[in-house]
C-alpha cells in the first residue's frame, strides 16, 4: 500500500504545506502568538522534513534535525492551549485547501487526523515543563490507520 507521503507527492507537497500552514499560523491572532519570540529561519523546511517523516517519507527529520524528543521539548512547558490548538488545526485545513487538497477526501482525512492528533497528544503532553520531557521519545509516525507505533498507537 501506498503511504500517506507518496499518495500526497512527496516532500515537495510536504513543504508546500509547511510554507502555506506556516503562512497562515504567524497571521492568525492567537496560533500567532507562539512565533512572536521567533522562529529558526528554516522553520518551513524543518516542519516539512518532520511531517514527511511521520507518514511514511524519508528520515531527513530526524537524520539531520533532531528526534521526537527534542520536537515534544519545543512544543512543552507553555502551559495548556486549547484555543491555540484548535486554532492551529483550522489553519492547518485551510493549508490543505491553499495547497490544493480538495477533491481527494481519504487524502485530507488523513492529514487532518495526524495534524490534530499530533497537535493535542503528542506536542500538548508536557505542558507544565520542557523538562518533563523524556528522553529516547519513540518518532511518531502515522499511517492510514492512525498512529503506527510509539504512544498512543496499538504498537507500542
Amino acid at each position: 500500500m501506498q503511504t500517506v507521503h507518496e499518495a500526497a507527492g512527496g516532500d515537495r507537497f510536504f513543504l508546500a504545506l509547511a510554507e502555506a500552514w506556516h503562512t497562515r499560523a504567524t497571521a492568525d491572532p492567537v496560533v500567532g502568538h507562539a512565533f512572536s519570540h521567533g522562529f529558526h529561519p528554516e522553520h518551513t523546511r524543518r516542519l516539512a522534513a518532520y511531517w514527511a517523516e511521520a507518514l511514511g517519507g524519508p528520515t531527513t527529520y530526524s537524520d539531520s534535525h533532531g528526534d521526537e524528543t527534542s520536537v515534544v521539548r519545543m512544543h512543552s512547558g507553555n502551559g495548556p492551549h486549547e484555543d491555540m490548538d484548535r486554532r492551529a488545526i483550522v489553519c492547518f485545513d485551510q493549508a490543505l485547501t491553499d495547497v490544493g487538497v480538495t477533491d481527494d477526501h481519504r487524502l485530507r482525512k488523513v492529514l487532518h487526523d495526524y495534524f490534530a492528533w499530533a497537535t493535542t497528544t503528542t506536542m500538548s503532553r508536557y505542558h507544565r515543563s520542557a523538562d518533563d520531557v523524556p528522553d529516547g521519545l519513540p518518532f511518531q509516525h502515522w499511517s492510514w490507520d492512525g498512529p503506527a507505533g510509539g504512544p498512543g498507537s496499538d504498537d507500542g
